[in-house]
């Protein structure tokens, strides 16, 4: 997607209008047009960057700062036992706008926004040789 076409980049740039939280030189925190709860907030960098993994040291820096300080606001805001930071990436993970961005989503208690995640064990050896895979692609 490019930078013309991102939704996200619209919205820095003013063409779209968000229900802003927080700006800074770097960074812009919005409420989410379609929260999973009160208070559902994305933090996004103001440069375009499809995946994490692609954002700079420096990039990655500011948006962790920020999550910190809008999560704590968010949480103090709306109130709730918790909440997560997700970052999805790729569209098999669930990003639907190609754009690196972070949700704060506030949790309560029993509010069935995230249900168990389907866990299981590894089979003999195989974690080993994933943490060895995973190390060498370092």
């Amino acid at each position: 997607m490019s930078k013309n076409e991102c939704i996200f980049c619209k919205i820095v740039i003013g063409k779209i209008p968000c229900k802003k939280i927080y700006e800074d030189d770097s960074v812009i925190a919005f409420l989410d047009i379609r929260p999973v709860s009160d208070g559902h907030t994305l933090v996004v960098p103001k440069a375009h960057f499809e995946r994490l993994h692609q954002c700079p040291p420096e990039v990655l820096g500011s948006i962790g700062a920020c999550v910190a300080k809008i999560a704590q606001a968010v949480v103090g805001a709306v109130g709730g036992g918790g909440y997560n930071v997700l970052c999805n990436n790729g569209r098999v993970a669930g990003q639907l706008v190609d754009h690196v961005h972070f949700h704060i989503i506030p949790r309560n208690e029993g509010d069935e926004v995230f249900t168990r995640w389907p866990a299981y064990e590894y089979e003999q050896g195989r974690a080993d040789e994933l943490a060895v895979k995973i190390s060498e692609n370092l």
